[in-house]
Protein backbone atom coordinates (compact mmCIF):
# COMPACT_ATOMS: atom_id res chain seq x y z
CA UNK A 1 0.00 0.00 0.00
CA UNK A 2 1.47 3.33 -1.02
CA UNK A 3 -0.04 6.72 0.16
CA UNK A 4 0.50 8.38 -3.07
CA UNK A 5 -0.65 6.44 -6.61
CA UNK A 6 2.47 5.85 -8.38
CA UNK A 7 0.90 4.52 -11.62
CA UNK A 8 -1.85 8.04 -11.83
CA UNK A 9 -0.44 10.57 -13.82
CA UNK A 10 1.14 13.91 -12.02
CA UNK A 11 -1.14 14.65 -9.27
CA UNK A 12 -1.61 17.58 -7.97
CA UNK A 13 -1.49 19.09 -3.99
CA UNK A 14 -1.76 21.75 -2.12
CA UNK A 15 0.93 22.19 0.70
CA UNK A 16 -0.23 23.16 4.27
CA UNK A 17 1.78 24.60 6.62
CA UNK A 18 -0.41 24.71 10.30
CA UNK A 19 0.70 28.00 12.63
CA UNK A 20 -0.47 26.94 15.64
CA UNK A 21 -0.51 29.27 18.75
CA UNK A 22 0.33 26.56 20.90
CA UNK A 23 3.85 25.50 19.14
CA UNK A 24 7.63 26.73 19.64
CA UNK A 25 8.36 29.76 17.11
CA UNK A 26 11.97 28.73 16.91
CA UNK A 27 11.22 27.83 13.42
CA UNK A 28 10.74 30.33 10.29
CA UNK A 29 7.19 28.92 9.25
CA UNK A 30 8.27 30.34 5.72
CA UNK A 31 11.12 28.08 5.51
CA UNK A 32 9.17 25.13 6.96
CA UNK A 33 6.60 25.39 3.86
CA UNK A 34 9.00 25.55 1.26
CA UNK A 35 11.03 22.33 3.64
CA UNK A 36 6.94 20.59 2.77
CA UNK A 37 6.88 21.97 -0.58
CA UNK A 38 10.02 20.07 -1.57
CA UNK A 39 9.16 16.84 -0.25
CA UNK A 40 6.08 16.82 -2.11
CA UNK A 41 8.19 17.71 -5.06
CA UNK A 42 10.29 14.80 -4.24
CA UNK A 43 7.44 12.94 -4.76
CA UNK A 44 7.33 14.20 -8.26
CA UNK A 45 3.70 15.52 -7.04
CA UNK A 46 2.78 19.06 -8.57
CA UNK A 47 2.88 21.87 -5.74
CA UNK A 48 -0.52 23.81 -6.96
CA UNK A 49 -0.49 26.38 -4.20
CA UNK A 50 1.20 26.28 -0.74
CA UNK A 51 -0.42 27.98 2.27
CA UNK A 52 0.22 28.80 6.18
CA UNK A 53 -2.28 28.44 8.09
CA UNK A 54 -3.29 29.72 10.95
CA UNK A 55 -4.45 28.13 14.01
CA UNK A 56 -5.29 28.58 17.68
CA UNK A 57 -5.87 24.78 18.50
CA UNK A 58 -5.74 21.51 16.66
CA UNK A 59 -8.94 19.97 17.20
CA UNK A 60 -9.29 16.10 17.74
CA UNK A 61 -11.83 15.21 14.76
CA UNK A 62 -10.43 16.43 11.86
CA UNK A 63 -7.56 18.57 12.91
CA UNK A 64 -9.72 21.86 11.76
CA UNK A 65 -12.36 23.39 12.97
CA UNK A 66 -15.54 23.68 10.73
CA UNK A 67 -15.09 26.99 9.30
CA UNK A 68 -11.43 26.57 8.08
CA UNK A 69 -12.46 22.78 6.79
CA UNK A 70 -14.82 24.60 4.60
CA UNK A 71 -12.22 27.06 3.75
CA UNK A 72 -9.76 24.08 2.58
CA UNK A 73 -12.57 22.27 0.84
CA UNK A 74 -13.53 24.78 -1.08
CA UNK A 75 -9.91 25.77 -2.44
CA UNK A 76 -9.55 21.97 -3.08
CA UNK A 77 -11.99 21.88 -5.41
CA UNK A 78 -10.91 25.38 -6.94
CA UNK A 79 -7.49 23.77 -7.58
CA UNK A 80 -8.45 20.62 -8.65
CA UNK A 81 -5.87 19.10 -6.01
CA UNK A 82 -5.61 15.31 -5.82
CA UNK A 83 -3.82 15.59 -2.59
CA UNK A 84 -3.84 17.54 0.66
CA UNK A 85 -0.27 17.79 2.49
CA UNK A 86 -0.31 18.71 5.98
CA UNK A 87 3.05 19.40 7.25
CA UNK A 88 2.65 17.88 10.84
CA UNK A 89 1.71 14.45 12.42
CA UNK A 90 -2.13 13.85 12.23
CA UNK A 91 -3.84 10.99 14.23
CA UNK A 92 -5.39 8.31 12.20
CA UNK A 93 -9.28 10.05 13.25
CA UNK A 94 -8.04 13.48 12.62
CA UNK A 95 -6.92 11.99 9.02
CA UNK A 96 -9.92 9.71 7.88
CA UNK A 97 -12.35 12.37 9.11
CA UNK A 98 -10.06 15.50 7.26
CA UNK A 99 -10.32 13.18 4.29
CA UNK A 100 -14.00 12.18 4.72
CA UNK A 101 -14.61 16.46 5.04
CA UNK A 102 -12.18 17.44 2.18
CA UNK A 103 -12.75 14.79 -0.76
CA UNK A 104 -9.31 14.58 -1.27
CA UNK A 105 -6.19 11.94 -0.01
CA UNK A 106 -4.37 13.57 2.94
CA UNK A 107 -1.05 12.79 3.82
CA UNK A 108 0.79 14.04 7.14
CA UNK A 109 4.41 14.82 7.54
CA UNK A 110 5.02 11.50 8.59
CA UNK A 111 3.48 9.63 5.97
CA UNK A 112 4.68 11.88 3.23
CA UNK A 113 8.67 11.30 4.46
CA UNK A 114 7.49 7.64 4.40
CA UNK A 115 6.68 7.11 0.80
CA UNK A 116 9.81 9.18 0.23
CA UNK A 117 11.98 6.40 1.44
CA UNK A 118 9.77 3.76 0.17
CA UNK A 119 10.65 5.30 -3.27
CA UNK A 120 14.55 5.66 -2.36
CA UNK A 121 15.05 2.41 -0.85
CA UNK A 122 17.30 0.64 -3.69
CA UNK A 123 19.48 -2.32 -1.48
CA UNK A 124 17.55 -5.05 -0.20
CA UNK A 125 18.61 -3.64 4.22
CA UNK A 126 16.82 -0.54 2.49
CA UNK A 127 14.12 -2.18 1.22
CA UNK A 128 13.58 -4.09 4.41
CA UNK A 129 13.85 -1.26 6.90
CA UNK A 130 11.04 1.02 4.54
CA UNK A 131 9.09 -1.40 4.77
CA UNK A 132 9.27 -2.24 8.60
CA UNK A 133 8.69 1.90 9.61
CA UNK A 134 5.34 2.01 6.80
CA UNK A 135 3.69 -1.70 8.73
CA UNK A 136 4.56 0.29 12.39
CA UNK A 137 2.89 3.21 10.60
CA UNK A 138 -0.02 1.45 8.92
CA UNK A 139 -0.55 -0.40 12.26
CA UNK A 140 -1.35 2.66 14.28
CA UNK A 141 -3.83 3.67 11.50
CA UNK A 142 -6.25 0.89 11.21
CA UNK A 143 -9.23 2.46 12.57
CA UNK A 144 -9.05 4.59 9.24
CA UNK A 145 -9.79 1.61 6.90
CA UNK A 146 -12.61 -0.21 9.33
CA UNK A 147 -14.50 2.85 11.58
CA UNK A 148 -16.84 3.44 8.89
CA UNK A 149 -17.16 -0.11 7.94
CA UNK A 150 -18.23 -0.82 11.69
CA UNK A 151 -20.94 1.65 11.77
CA UNK A 152 -22.96 0.62 8.17
CA UNK A 153 -22.34 -2.67 9.59
CA UNK A 154 -23.92 -1.40 12.97
CA UNK A 155 -21.81 -4.07 15.03
CA UNK A 156 -22.48 -4.00 18.68
CA UNK A 157 -21.65 -6.11 21.60
CA UNK A 158 -18.95 -7.07 23.82
CA UNK A 159 -17.85 -9.47 20.88
CA UNK A 160 -17.43 -6.35 19.01
CA UNK A 161 -18.85 -5.94 15.12
CA UNK A 162 -17.26 -7.29 11.97
CA UNK A 163 -15.03 -4.09 11.67
CA UNK A 164 -13.64 -4.51 14.74
CA UNK A 165 -12.53 -7.97 14.37
CA UNK A 166 -11.16 -7.09 10.92
CA UNK A 167 -8.96 -4.54 12.36
CA UNK A 168 -7.61 -7.25 15.24
CA UNK A 169 -7.41 -9.82 12.37
CA UNK A 170 -5.40 -7.05 10.31
CA UNK A 171 -3.11 -6.13 13.38
CA UNK A 172 -2.21 -9.87 13.61
CA UNK A 173 -1.47 -9.85 10.16
CA UNK A 174 0.60 -6.68 10.59
CA UNK A 175 2.33 -7.51 13.83
CA UNK A 176 3.47 -11.40 12.21
CA UNK A 177 4.98 -9.36 9.23
CA UNK A 178 6.70 -6.82 11.43
CA UNK A 179 7.82 -9.88 13.15
CA UNK A 180 9.77 -11.11 10.37
CA UNK A 181 10.92 -8.36 9.18
CA UNK A 182 12.80 -7.82 12.03
CA UNK A 183 14.00 -11.35 12.40
CA UNK A 184 15.47 -10.27 8.73
CA UNK A 185 17.02 -6.84 9.62
CA UNK A 186 18.91 -9.29 12.86
CA UNK A 187 20.58 -11.13 10.18
CA UNK A 188 21.27 -8.28 8.53
CA UNK A 189 22.99 -5.89 11.70
CA UNK A 190 24.72 -9.40 12.24
CA UNK A 191 26.31 -9.42 8.59
CA UNK A 192 27.25 -5.95 9.43
CA UNK A 193 28.54 -6.53 12.29
CA UNK A 194 30.94 -9.14 10.77
CA UNK A 195 31.87 -6.82 8.39
CA UNK A 196 32.88 -4.42 10.61
CA UNK A 197 35.14 -6.68 12.86
CA UNK A 198 36.67 -7.78 8.99
CA UNK A 199 37.34 -4.01 8.55
CA UNK A 200 39.27 -3.42 11.97
CA UNK A 201 41.82 -6.48 11.34
CA UNK A 202 42.67 -4.29 8.49
CA UNK A 203 42.82 -1.28 10.72
CA UNK A 204 41.30 1.89 8.50
CA UNK A 205 39.26 4.42 10.67
CA UNK A 206 35.38 4.99 9.70
CA UNK A 207 34.47 8.38 8.66
CA UNK A 208 30.78 8.42 8.55
CA UNK A 209 29.26 11.85 6.62
CA UNK A 210 26.04 12.30 8.32
CA UNK A 211 23.90 15.80 8.37
CA UNK A 212 20.58 17.08 7.26
CA UNK A 213 19.10 16.08 4.03
CA UNK A 214 20.10 17.75 0.85
CA UNK A 215 23.08 19.61 3.15
CA UNK A 216 25.08 17.95 0.48
CA UNK A 217 26.62 14.76 2.01
CA UNK A 218 27.11 12.40 -1.20
CA UNK A 219 28.12 15.13 -3.33
CA UNK A 220 31.02 15.23 -0.53
CA UNK A 221 31.44 12.31 -0.69
CA UNK A 222 32.04 11.74 -4.59
CA UNK A 223 34.39 14.46 -4.51
CA UNK A 224 35.94 12.61 -1.87
CA UNK A 225 36.19 9.63 -3.02
CA UNK A 226 35.71 9.51 -7.28
CA UNK A 227 32.75 7.83 -6.49
CA UNK A 228 29.26 7.99 -8.75
CA UNK A 229 26.90 8.25 -5.75
CA UNK A 230 23.07 9.70 -6.75
CA UNK A 231 23.41 13.16 -5.96
CA UNK A 232 20.65 15.19 -6.40
CA UNK A 233 18.93 18.83 -4.90
CA UNK A 234 16.13 16.56 -3.12
CA UNK A 235 15.75 15.50 0.23
CA UNK A 236 16.58 11.85 1.09
CA UNK A 237 18.19 11.23 -2.10
CA UNK A 238 20.88 9.09 -0.39
CA UNK A 239 19.16 6.21 1.92
CA UNK A 240 21.24 3.16 1.61
CA UNK A 241 24.73 3.73 3.33
CA UNK A 242 27.71 3.72 0.96
CA UNK A 243 31.48 2.53 2.29
CA UNK A 244 34.62 3.83 0.12
CA UNK A 245 38.29 3.67 0.51
CA UNK A 246 40.02 7.25 0.76
CA UNK A 247 43.64 8.06 1.03
CA UNK A 248 44.00 11.48 3.12
CA UNK A 249 46.00 14.17 2.28
CA UNK A 250 49.24 12.29 4.84
CA UNK A 251 48.76 9.31 3.19
CA UNK A 252 46.72 7.55 5.60
CA UNK A 253 43.94 5.09 4.30
CA UNK A 254 40.01 6.12 5.89
CA UNK A 255 37.19 4.34 4.66
CA UNK A 256 34.48 7.09 3.93
CA UNK A 257 31.03 6.11 5.11
CA UNK A 258 27.77 8.00 3.16
CA UNK A 259 24.62 7.67 5.46
CA UNK A 260 20.97 8.42 5.18
CA UNK A 261 20.08 12.11 5.74
CA UNK A 262 18.30 13.41 8.75
CA UNK A 263 15.24 16.11 8.79
CA UNK A 264 13.15 18.12 11.37
CA UNK A 265 10.46 15.76 13.37
CA UNK A 266 11.73 12.38 11.16
CA UNK A 267 10.23 10.05 12.16
CA UNK A 268 10.48 7.64 15.38
CA UNK A 269 9.39 4.98 12.98
CA UNK A 270 12.34 5.41 11.04
CA UNK A 271 15.06 6.15 13.39
CA UNK A 272 13.80 2.61 15.23
CA UNK A 273 13.56 0.63 11.21
CA UNK A 274 16.89 2.12 10.15
CA UNK A 275 18.65 1.11 13.71
CA UNK A 276 20.45 -1.41 11.40
CA UNK A 277 22.10 1.28 9.50
CA UNK A 278 22.76 3.91 11.54
CA UNK A 279 25.01 1.91 13.72
CA UNK A 280 27.72 2.67 10.78
CA UNK A 281 26.97 6.11 12.61
CA UNK A 282 27.79 4.54 15.94
CA UNK A 283 30.67 2.57 15.34
CA UNK A 284 32.66 5.21 13.38
CA UNK A 285 36.01 6.51 14.70
CA UNK A 286 35.20 10.12 13.00
CA UNK A 287 31.69 12.23 12.42
CA UNK A 288 31.71 14.42 9.70
CA UNK A 289 28.57 16.87 10.10
CA UNK A 290 28.07 18.17 6.71
CA UNK A 291 25.96 21.43 7.04
CA UNK A 292 24.18 23.61 4.56
CA UNK A 293 25.84 26.46 5.95
CA UNK A 294 24.40 28.62 3.41
CA UNK A 295 20.88 27.61 4.48
CA UNK A 296 18.54 30.46 6.96
CA UNK A 297 18.03 27.50 9.10
CA UNK A 298 21.28 26.14 9.42
CA UNK A 299 21.94 26.26 13.38
CA UNK A 300 18.20 24.70 13.84
CA UNK A 301 19.08 21.89 11.18
CA UNK A 302 22.24 20.95 13.10
CA UNK A 303 20.08 21.13 16.31
CA UNK A 304 17.88 18.73 14.82
CA UNK A 305 20.57 16.20 13.59
CA UNK A 306 22.72 16.63 17.34
CA UNK A 307 18.95 15.24 17.89
CA UNK A 308 18.20 12.50 16.30
CA UNK A 309 22.49 10.95 16.83
CA UNK A 310 21.30 11.19 20.69
CA UNK A 311 18.46 9.05 19.95
CA UNK A 312 20.82 6.44 17.65
CA UNK A 313 23.69 6.68 20.20
CA UNK A 314 21.74 6.62 23.69
CA UNK A 315 22.36 2.68 23.69
CA UNK A 316 26.43 3.50 23.56
CA UNK A 317 29.06 3.92 26.08
CA UNK A 318 30.59 6.67 23.92
CA UNK A 319 30.28 8.55 20.98
CA UNK A 320 32.45 9.30 18.05
CA UNK A 321 34.08 12.80 18.06
CA UNK A 322 32.65 15.08 15.28
CA UNK A 323 33.69 17.52 13.07
CA UNK A 324 31.62 20.40 10.93
CA UNK A 325 31.71 20.78 7.34
CA UNK A 326 30.05 23.67 6.78
CA UNK A 327 29.08 23.43 3.20
CA UNK A 328 27.92 25.31 0.38
CA UNK A 329 30.05 28.38 1.14
CA UNK A 330 30.42 29.01 -3.16
CA UNK A 331 26.27 30.06 -2.39
CA UNK A 332 27.11 32.71 -0.16
CA UNK A 333 27.98 36.31 -1.57
CA UNK A 334 31.01 37.79 -0.47
CA UNK A 335 30.54 39.55 2.95
CA UNK A 336 28.04 36.09 3.85
CA UNK A 337 31.50 34.04 2.68
CA UNK A 338 33.66 35.95 5.16
CA UNK A 339 31.30 36.42 8.14
CA UNK A 340 30.98 32.22 7.74
CA UNK A 341 34.52 32.00 7.37
CA UNK A 342 35.49 34.35 11.09
CA UNK A 343 33.03 31.95 12.72
CA UNK A 344 34.28 28.42 11.55
CA UNK A 345 38.07 30.01 12.32
CA UNK A 346 37.00 30.59 15.68
CA UNK A 347 34.98 27.34 16.27
CA UNK A 348 36.19 24.46 18.50
CA UNK A 349 37.30 27.36 21.22
CA UNK A 350 34.43 27.33 23.50
CA UNK A 351 33.33 23.38 23.44
CA UNK A 352 32.01 23.34 20.03
CA UNK A 353 32.56 21.17 17.26
CA UNK A 354 35.43 22.34 15.11
CA UNK A 355 33.91 23.63 11.64
CA UNK A 356 35.84 24.41 8.54
CA UNK A 357 34.07 25.76 5.42
CA UNK A 358 34.11 23.90 1.87
CA UNK A 359 32.26 23.53 -1.17
CA UNK A 360 31.84 20.12 -2.48
CA UNK A 361 30.39 21.38 -5.80
CA UNK A 362 33.97 23.31 -6.27
CA UNK A 363 36.03 21.34 -4.12
CA UNK A 364 37.04 24.18 -2.04
CA UNK A 365 38.11 23.51 1.60
CA UNK A 366 38.07 19.32 0.87
CA UNK A 367 41.48 18.88 1.31
CA UNK A 368 42.00 21.46 4.43
CA UNK A 369 38.74 18.67 5.76
CA UNK A 370 41.10 15.82 5.25
CA UNK A 371 43.23 17.73 6.73
CA UNK A 372 41.19 18.48 9.83
CA UNK A 373 40.26 14.68 9.66
CA UNK A 374 43.62 13.91 10.18
CA UNK A 375 44.44 15.72 12.75
CA UNK A 376 41.13 14.45 14.62
CA UNK A 377 42.84 10.49 14.49
CA UNK A 378 46.12 12.08 15.00
CA UNK A 379 48.57 8.63 15.49
CA UNK A 380 50.37 9.38 18.14
CA UNK A 381 46.59 9.53 20.69
CA UNK A 382 47.80 7.07 23.82
CA UNK A 383 45.88 5.94 26.02
CA UNK A 384 45.38 7.67 29.88
CA UNK A 385 43.58 6.70 33.19
CA UNK A 386 42.26 9.52 34.50
CA UNK A 387 40.26 10.15 37.88
CA UNK A 388 38.13 13.07 38.25
CA UNK A 389 36.34 14.65 41.42
CA UNK A 390 32.47 15.36 41.40
CA UNK A 391 33.56 18.85 41.46
CA UNK A 392 35.39 18.32 38.08
CA UNK A 393 32.29 18.22 35.49
CA UNK A 394 33.80 20.35 33.02
CA UNK A 395 36.72 18.20 32.48
CA UNK A 396 34.69 15.37 32.34
CA UNK A 397 32.71 17.39 29.04
CA UNK A 398 35.56 18.69 28.01
CA UNK A 399 36.97 15.03 26.94
CA UNK A 400 33.35 13.60 25.76
CA UNK A 401 33.55 17.00 23.79
CA UNK A 402 36.65 15.39 22.19
CA UNK A 403 35.14 11.95 22.06
CA UNK A 404 38.67 11.02 23.75
CA UNK A 405 36.73 8.80 26.43
CA UNK A 406 36.55 4.83 26.10
CA UNK A 407 34.99 3.49 29.65
CA UNK A 408 33.53 4.89 32.61
CA UNK A 409 33.17 4.06 36.00
CA UNK A 410 31.83 6.23 39.13
CA UNK A 411 32.72 4.94 42.31
CA UNK A 412 30.49 4.52 45.37
CA UNK A 413 32.37 7.80 46.79
CA UNK A 414 31.19 9.82 43.59
CA UNK A 415 34.86 9.72 41.69
CA UNK A 416 34.65 9.40 38.06
CA UNK A 417 37.42 6.77 36.61
CA UNK A 418 37.98 7.19 32.90
CA UNK A 419 39.80 5.46 29.90
CA UNK A 420 40.40 8.18 27.68
CA UNK A 421 42.39 8.95 24.71
CA UNK A 422 44.39 11.78 24.14
CA UNK A 423 46.62 12.94 21.50
CA UNK A 424 49.97 14.86 22.47
CA UNK A 425 48.60 18.15 22.18
CA UNK A 426 45.28 17.23 23.84
CA UNK A 427 47.06 15.93 26.87
CA UNK A 428 48.76 18.83 27.09
CA UNK A 429 45.57 21.39 26.89
CA UNK A 430 44.23 18.91 29.62
CA UNK A 431 46.91 19.78 31.82
CA UNK A 432 47.12 23.57 31.66
CA UNK A 433 43.43 23.67 32.06
CA UNK A 434 42.98 21.30 34.68
CA UNK A 435 46.16 20.89 36.64
CA UNK A 436 45.11 19.56 39.81
CA UNK A 437 43.50 16.55 38.54
CA UNK A 438 46.41 15.10 38.26
CA UNK A 439 47.74 15.67 41.52
CA UNK A 440 44.18 15.27 43.56
CA UNK A 441 43.50 11.61 42.87
CA UNK A 442 42.32 10.23 45.42
CA UNK A 443 44.44 7.45 46.52
CA UNK A 444 42.38 7.65 50.05
CA UNK A 445 39.03 7.31 48.94
CA UNK A 446 39.94 4.37 46.47
CA UNK A 447 41.08 1.75 49.28
CA UNK A 448 44.65 1.46 47.13
CA UNK A 449 47.16 3.25 45.50
CA UNK A 450 46.37 3.16 42.30
CA UNK A 451 49.30 3.36 38.66
CA UNK A 452 50.33 6.57 38.40
CA UNK A 453 48.67 8.30 35.81
CA UNK A 454 50.70 9.14 33.10
CA UNK A 455 50.72 9.63 29.44
CA UNK A 456 51.59 6.00 28.34
CA UNK A 457 54.65 5.73 25.96
CA UNK A 458 54.27 4.30 22.58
Amino acid sequence: MHLIDRQAPVQRALVIHPLRSDASASRDPDLRLIEACGLAEALDLEVADARLAPLRQVRPGAYFGTGKIEELKAYCEELKVDVLILDHQMSPVQQRNLEKELQVKVVDRTGLILEIFARRARTREGRLQVELARLSYEKSRLVKTWTHLERQRGGTGKTGGPGERQIELDRRMIADKILKLKKELEEVKRTRALQRASRKRVPYPVIALVGYTNAGKSTLFNRAASADVFAKDMPFATLDTTLRAVRTPTGRDVILSDTVGFITDLPTELVAAFRATLEEVAQADLLVHVRDIAHAESDNQRRDVELVLDRVLTDHESRPPLIEAWNKIDCLDEAGAAYVRARAAASGLDGTAQGICVSALTGEGVKELFALIDSELALDARPVDLVIGPDQGAARAWLFRKGAVRQEETDEQGFTHLKVRLTADDAARFVAQWPQILSEVPFVALGEVPEPVHFLEA
